[in-house]
């Protein structure tokens, strides 16, 4: 008889390189610990079934909006031979749907590792990104692939579009980051859109602000490697601003950045696609995090986060023992 088992993964946000990433351009993203998604395989009599927030039911019924999770399960399940076994997936998630923090891909990725962890079979990091990028492929189309290489790592990662994603040195550990949910849903595949049509009718306007987002990731990575908390942060604000110019910050993003600065953050800019979403904002201690928290609450944000720098470097500790 199988047994319950369960496994992780984690929520996302991109700290330079939004949009200039899907143009070859360096990026740098960093998994966000305390804002996970949770996939339990319980064994069931008969059938297959999943619950979650979204969908209580048999898998087969699944509708058009959760059709990548559907395609998801089948792969895995020929893949596996286990296309006539009997059980049931819940799925607990921390991450709020499209805000630019990877929920698609955090799911994904933490069903991927529990059916295999459940069938007992081993799977590599590699392969498990290929399997849960079968999702995204359905959700977005075209994805960059640094969603599913970030909810699936215990590490900042740095990620070049179609090149091996790398573990980087990352020395600023005594800072925080503070995460603002706007309320306002991203629009990833307009932003994307946008900026794709901007690049064609004024390319000499868009393409060095395209450009110079990817020279901002190469001056964040070494900023991290010295820990230059002040450069981080002017990094921060810079991409804010040259994401405004391409057109896909909001109001209440530029509101919330305006505010983080004002409140004594190193530096702040809107994360993801945009047009919606999240603001990160960098500041020096818990404290200085927590009351950021609250200005940006009284201000309207519906959700924030703290994560601190002073994790990232360090095993997490994956209790998915059968990743290798």
């Amino acid at each position: 008889m199988k047994t319950t088992v369960s496994a992780n993964s984690f929520a996302k946000i991109i700290l330079f390189g939004e949009h200039s990433v899907v143009y070859g351009h360096p990026a740098i993203a960093l998994p966000l610990y305390s804002v996970n998604v949770t996939a339990t395989i319980i064994p069931a009599e008969s059938g297959q079934w999943i619950r979650s927030r979204y969908f209580d039911g048999q898998i087969a019924q699944l509708g058009e909006n959760l059709l990548g999770i559907k395609r998801l399960i089948a792969w895995i399940l020929t893949d596996l031979n286990q296309t006539s076994s009997s059980f049931t997936i819940q799925i607990e998630s921390k991450i709020p749907a499209e805000r630019g923090m990877g929920s698609s891909a955090a799911t994904a990725v933490a069903i991927t590792r529990a059916l295999y962890k459940y069938f007992d079979k081993t799977i590599t990091r590699d392969t498990l990104l290929q399997i849960a990028n079968v999702e995204e492929q359905v959700t977005h189309g075209n994805p960059s692939g640094i969603d599913t290489a970030t909810v699936s790592s215990e590490y900042p990662i740095w990620f070049v579009k179609h090149q091996e994603n790398e573990q980087i040195a990352f020395n600023l550990t005594s800072d925080y980051l503070v995460i603002a949910d706007s309320g306002i849903k991203g629009k990833t595949s307009e932003a994307v859109n946008l900026i794709a049509d901007n690049l064609i009718t004024d390319a000499n306007e868009m393409q060095p602000l395209i450009d110079d987002l990817g020279k901002i990731a190469l001056q964040g990575k070494t900023a991290l490697q010295q820990a230059d908390s002040k450069l981080v942060g002017h990094l921060m604000t810079t991409s804010h601003h040259h994401l405004q110019q391409l057109g896909v910050s909001t109001p209440t993003l530029d509101k919330f950045v305006d505010l983080a600065i004002a409140n004594g953050a190193y530096g702040a800019k809107l994360t993801g696609s945009g047009m919606g979403g999240c603001m990160i904002a960098l500041v020096d201690s818990n404290k200085q995090a927590h009351e950021l928290a609250s200005v940006l609450q009284d201000a309207g944000a519906t959700s924030t986060w703290i994560q601190s720098f002073k994790n990232y470097g360090h095993t997490t500790g994956d209790s998915d023992d059968n990743i290798s």
